[in-house]
């Protein structure tokens, strides 16, 4: 593969990568400019929450909040470009994060929880930000088992209110977003109890200060403190001492008490119910997953850059010719650290634009769809996780690529790094997401609606046929194609040939999640606890959903390609894709040799593939970052802008 040999169409790169929802994407761009929301670093924590509200307030001004919002609260209604706005702001993740809280989480809650009336009362403040809120679910206690939170909210018919409140200290409301210093009002999740009887998880309106922003009456507020990273956002802990909210304060969506403590829901099973409620909030796990992949595309922008202009060490003259000091980047070491996670980077893009575009038409199905709705919650749990291990992974990768200079806050990928490492575990700890997606292949369990519960785990391992199932995506005709016209798993397939790369793939989750299911029925067989067994496969089970995940990311980035207009370009896409697919197999190559799927020779070859692949993208890398269009402001590393890449924009970084 020679530099001659391609070419790469910048125009159509943007496009094809802007997608759907191109038009949001260039407003942002154009929206997100100036001294507001240049990158700062060095800013002492109230500064950066000072500066971050302002920030977020300034976008309040604008129609990116109207996007998550019915048309009957002057909203557009358009759930796809909500998600891909958030994705966009890549120049402050505390931003990023604090407009997820108020818009995605907070105001997403009222919407997906709530009725019309909620929808009235609340959502023109919430768009606005003259109501601040929080989305007060993770407990000290109880952080990814919310079926088991302990805030407690009783009904008290004599007086037609709610009685919030928090038994004990594992049961405080924590890590809770704008409750340290702006929220006024809290979505409040708790175990709702009337007339004596729980009725699971519901969702309340409580409001935590006043108008001069004092605690309310019985709320206690705690500052977390710094953190890490993301010190623009006010994380807050949230204490209840039987706070009294009047009976309409409850998001009666899916759960509503009348006035005599009658309690109803269109719902009848309490298991299904919870996970109907949480099923709605699915928007804030796919933002993480897209939010996680623009830090990624940021850092690697910035190491390809730096690579492609830094030089070390001199490569001896040919000819006469003089010694040159070597660019970075081309090394093969360099490549190898640089060009896999921007061809996995690429994968995942595409494969977050299918989730999207799934999440928004479900979104506006009129009539409701049981399985395409768990099939979207399992698919945004296994694409959340690998998206956020892939960032933060990748993150690491271009710090140590730029050598010290990677360690300079002025340079970006420290406050990248710092800000996104929390994605691995917010919204979901990623291995528990995994375990989520796992049971959703298995169809026996996912028709449980069970949990890691002791019924949940009996019922699935009392069935008496499992079922794996391997679900395409939405291009499932041309990948069918594709596999059909494979030549088989023999020596004689190209280890270019996609038909051949999408079985393997395709055989490994295949193989995987039956080995699962075998080995779950054998063990419960013979008479071994349901939570133990499951407990002792659980290296099995987190196998299985990367190996899915794997398979349907790579299905998402041939679909991409598959829509690319020039013919050119969609060549050189085909080579970063092969990239993609062939360092998954080399990295599981131990698998693909144990089960016979590669001779030893065969492995080898994936490994020379992998360099030569390098090699042949290496001309193009640059561009192919730039090819996500992020501002050079939002860049703002004087690593990455220097003369040979300077675009538009202000090219210093400032200091707080």
């Amino acid at each position: 593969m020679t530099e001659q040999a391609l070419r790469l169409d910048e125009a159509e790169l943007r496009g094809l990568l802007d997608g759907r929802w191109a038009r949001v994407r260039e407003h942002v761009r154009d929206t997100v400019r100036g001294d507001l929301f240049a990158p700062v670093h060095g800013l002492s924590v109230e500064d950066h929450r000072a500066r971050t509200l302002a920030q977020l307030k300034a976008l309040a001004k604008t129609d990116l909040p109207a996007y998550g919002f019915p048309e009957s609260v002057g909203g557009s209604d358009d759930v796809g470009a909500s998600v891909v706005g958030f994705e966009m702001l890549v120049a402050d993740l505390s931003l990023m994060v604090k407009m997820g809280v108020q818009w995605g989480l907070f105001g997403g809650a009222i919407r997906a929880l709530g009725t019309d009336r909620h929808h009235a009362e609340y959502l023109p403040g919430v768009m606005s930000v003259e109501l601040p809120g929080c989305f007060a679910m993770t407990e000290t206690g109880h952080g990814s088992d919310v079926q088991h939170l302990r805030t407690r909210a009783v009904y008290d018919p004599a007086a037609e209110e709610f009685v919030v409140h928090t038994p004990d200290e594992s049961a405080r409301k924590d890590y809770i977003g704008n409750a340290a210093r702006d929220g006024r009002m809290a979505v409040v999740f708790a175990q709702l109890e009337v007339d004596g009887e729980e009725q699971g998880v519901h969702a309340l309106m409580v409001p935590i200060r006043d108008g001069e922003g004092r605690p309310a009456p019985g709320v206690r507020i705690e500052d977390c403190g710094p953190k890490a990273g993301l010190n623009g956002v006010d994380n807050g802990r949230l204490w209840f001492d039987r706070v009294r909210v009047p009976r309409t304060n409850l998001l009666n969506r899916y759960g509503d008490v009348a006035p005599d403590g009658t309690y109803s829901s269109p719902i009848e099973s309490k298991n299904r119910r919870f996970f109907t409620m949480l099923g709605t909030l699915i928007r804030g796990r796919i933002s993480v997953a897209g939010g996680a992949g623009s830090a990624a595309k940021a850092a690697l922008a910035i190491a390809l850059r730096y690579s492609d202009t830094r030089r070390q060490f001199t490569r001896p003259g040919v000819d006469g010719e003089p010694e040159q000091e070597v660019r970075v980047l081309d090394y093969l070491a360099q490549q190898r650290k640089l060009l896999p996670a921007l061809a996995r980077t690429y994968a995942l893009h595409f494969a977050q634009e299918e989730l999207v575009t799934r999440l928004h038409e479900l979104s506006r199905s009129a009539e409701g769809d049981d399985h395409a709705q768990r099939e979207l919650e399992s698919r945004a749990a296994g694409l959340k996780a690998v998206a956020t291990w892939h960032a933060t992974a990748t993150i690491q990768t271009c710090r140590e690529a730029c050598g010290g200079a990677g360690y300079l806050s002025e340079n970006r990928i420290p406050q990248l790094k710092a800000d996104s490492d929390i994605f691995t575990t917010f919204e979901g700890d990623n291995t528990v997401l995994l375990q989520q997606l796992t049971k959703g292949l298995l169809t026996n369990f996912q028709d449980s609606f069970g949990d890691l519960d002791q019924l949940g785990l009996a019922r699935f391992m009392a069935g008496k046929v499992f079922e794996t199932v391997i679900e395409r995506t939405a291009a499932l005709p041309l990948i069918d194609r594709l596999i059909d016209a494979a030549p088989g798993r023999g020596e004689e397939a190209s280890l270019y040939n996609r038909g051949w790369q999408l079985e393997l793939l395709e055989d490994r989750e295949k193989h995987v999640v039956e080995g699962l299911a075998g080995r779950l029925r054998r063990a419960r067989k013979d008479g071994s606890d349901a939570f133990e067994v499951f407990n002792r496969a659980q290296d099995h089970v987190l196998a299985a959903g990367r190996a899915h995940m794997d398979r349907v990311v790579l299905e998402a980035f041939v679909a991409g390609i598959d829509r690319c207009g020039d013919k050119a370009t969609a060549k050189l896409l085909n080579r970063l894709c092969d990239l993609y697919v062939l360092s998954v197999v080399e990295e599981d190559r131990a698998w693909f040799l144990e089960h016979e799927r590669l001779s030893t020779a065969r492995a080898k070859a994936v490994t020379q593939a992998v360099n030569d692949l390098c090699r042949g993208l290496r001309p193009y890398a640059v561009r192919l970052a730039d090819g996500f269009g992020l501002r050079d402001e939002w860049l703002a590393a004087p690593i990455a802008l220097g003369s040979e890449h300077a675009r538009q924009g202000d090219p210093q970084p400032r200091r707080g």
